[in-house]
């Protein structure tokens, strides 16, 4: 996170106006309810309700990466994008989708260090130069060749939208929900 507290509460369930409730309804996760992600969204519940329509599309198995790359690349567009609430979360779903702890924090570092294969160096690559550059470079497009053309189009899709994600937990600061803790780097400054 970049703030220590919210500039936009998260809505409270309790209080929630009708439009709000319908664009959270599908969010009900037991006790604990919407993730404050979403409960800060609702407040512009239309948006909420597009967002989580193109959102479940990028988290899905209609979206051709792997759950493994899938992960690799959120992780990566939450660090460079230095999400806090982001990364917080995804180490979470990235380790049930198989990415050990070591791999987690690997993502952080050199995309040519050790321990990644060819596929993965040139995802993170990319994560890299389309949120340097906004452009996939020629060689690095070349060296994600073995995802295919709907691949390396997931693949932009999906840094694209987690960049938006992590521009809207950063500026709206989005705090962590219970149960999370938060990645050494990406903390505010006291």
């Amino acid at each position: 996170m970049r703030l220590h507290t919210a500039r936009i509460a998260p809505v409270e369930m309790d209080r929630l106006d009708p439009a709000q409730a319908e664009a959270l309804a599908p969010l009900a996760r037991g006790s604990l309810g919407p993730l404050a992600i979403f409960r800060t969204l609702a407040h512009a519940p239309k948006a909420l309700t597009g967002f989580l329509a193109w959102g479940s599309y990028v988290l899905s198995k209609r979206n051709s990466l792997s759950e493994r790359q899938r992960e690799i690349a959120i992780l990566r567009t939450g660090w460079n994008c230095r999400s806090g609430y982001e990364f917080a979360q995804h180490r979470e779903i990235g380790l049930a989708c198989g990415l050990s702890a070591a791999e987690i924090a690997a993502i952080k570092g050199d995309p040519a260090a050790a321990g990644w294969g060819s596929l993965e160096r040139a995802i993170l690559a990319a994560c890299d130069e389309l949120g340097s550059d906004h452009f996939v470079s020629d060689a690095t497009w070349a060296a994600l060749a073995p995802l295919g053309d709907k691949g390396r189009m997931d693949l932009v899709m999906t840094v694209g939208q987690y960049t938006q994600v992590s521009m809207m937990l950063n500026s709206f600061g989005v705090q962590l929900d219970p149960g999370l803790a938060a990645e050494p780097g990406l903390t505010p400054p006291a």
